[in-house]
């Protein structure tokens, strides 16, 4: 029989399409259903698609709900299990994924995240509730368990995920070849960025970051740190990095700009390929170099790929370069946390601030 912990209980929605409606909702705190498990939320981290969702940009509330509770970075607890539930018991520390399946083959194969129909659904942006409230429930098949030692971290296990993900796939697709790449360049600093970078690092690569923020801010000395050479593309514009560097192998775009997007294209190397992993929200037109691009795609056996959203696999990856990533640079994850902020400020998360690298809700303590 299922249960009930409490009447009601806290989030934050937004009602999507309508700029700046985030608020908080009172919400039914889900029971302990068969094969359910019920969650408690310590924290929540915050990013782009939350602000854009929260801006107006897009975002899909439940069939029947006129909002959209919205997060998709958590960290929680399992507070109850139902009926059912194995390999999970109260007081594990959890990650939900994202992306929940339609009936496309691709989704029946475990990989939502290379849905051919679309019509998937996702936590806290696309047709289902998020995170950001004090509960939620989840089926086992969606849930990571964190080890306890990552505790101080494991939030940021969705945002790697992304780019564990984009550099698997990346040395995937260059199967087709022979090849052994050296240099990689990354454009952008927040943490898809820097996380691409810490991956790319650990595979021994040369890598160069271009980014908007100066040298010596946090993300720049970070960064230095991992062992990549930073730059400003004010002063290093991204059309001049194949001449500044000569051969380049792999380019990871984290920016969400389509402009860095298309010029990025003119940079690859030889065989090289480029993986776009920010999504442009807008109706921006450019001009590119058509031709150019497309002489070099071919000449050059180029390729050009996108990744978005990772499936279970990809977090449990993140898993295993948490633990090599924090025994080569202790400490390092922790660096990229750079606000907490209190759940009753949750405005304030969703402001974002020049400095910021990661800001984390904190919903409820461990």
């Amino acid at each position: 029989m299922a249960t009930t912990l409490t009447a009601t209980m806290r989030a934050v929605a937004v009602t999507p399409k309508q700029p700046g409606s985030a608020r908080q909702v009172e919400l039914p705190i889900p029971t302990t259903a068969r094969g359910m498990a019920v969650m408690r939320v310590l924290e929540v981290g915050i990013d782009g698609t939350d602000t854009e969702i929260n801006q107006g940009l897009y975002g899909e509330p439940p069939p029947g709900s006129s909002f959209l509770v919205i997060g998709h970075e958590a960290l929680s607890v399992v507070e109850a299990v139902g009926e059912g539930v194995t390999g999970f018991t109260p007081g594990d520390l959890v990650v939900s994924t994202v992306r929940r399946p339609d009936d496309c083959p691709n989704c029946r194969a475990g990989e939502s995240d290379m849905c051919l129909f679309g019509t998937y659904t996702e936590r806290g942006i696309k047709g289902a509730h998020g995170y950001m409230g004090e509960y939620y429930s989840e089926t086992p098949a969606f849930m990571v368990k964190i080890p306890p030692a990552l505790r101080p971290f494991a939030v940021l296990l969705e945002p790697l995920s992304i780019v564990e993900k984009a550099t698997f796939q990346a040395w995937k697709i260059q199967e087709r070849m022979v090849w052994q790449p050296t240099r990689a360049v990354v454009l952008g600093a927040g943490p898809i960025g820097i996380l691409g970078t810490l991956l790319l690092r650990l595979r021994g690569l040369e890598v160069h970051v271009y980014a908007k923020s100066p040298p010596e801010s946090l993300q720049g000395r970070i960064l230095t740190d991992l062992g990549a050479t930073y730059q400003s593309v004010d002063d290093h514009p991204v059309t001049g990095i194949k001449d500044e560097l000569g051969q380049i192998d792999f380019i990871l775009e984290g920016t969400g700009n389509s402009a860095v997007a298309f010029e990025a294209m003119a940079q690859l190397g030889t065989n090289g390929v480029l993986c776009l992993t920010g999504v442009s929200a807008g109706n921006r037109s450019i001009e590119i170099p058509a031709d150019v691009i497309n002489v070099q795609m071919v000449l050059g056996n180029r390729v050009t790929f996108g990744s978005v959203n990772a499936n279970r696999r990809y977090f449990e990856m993140g898993l295993e370069h948490f633990q090599q990533a924090e025994r080569t640079w202790p400490g390092i994850f922790e660096r990229l946390i750079t606000r907490r902020v209190p759940f009753g400020d949750f405005l304030l998360a969703l402001d974002r601030r020049p400095e910021d690298i990661k800001t984390l809700l904190t919903i409820a303590a461990a």
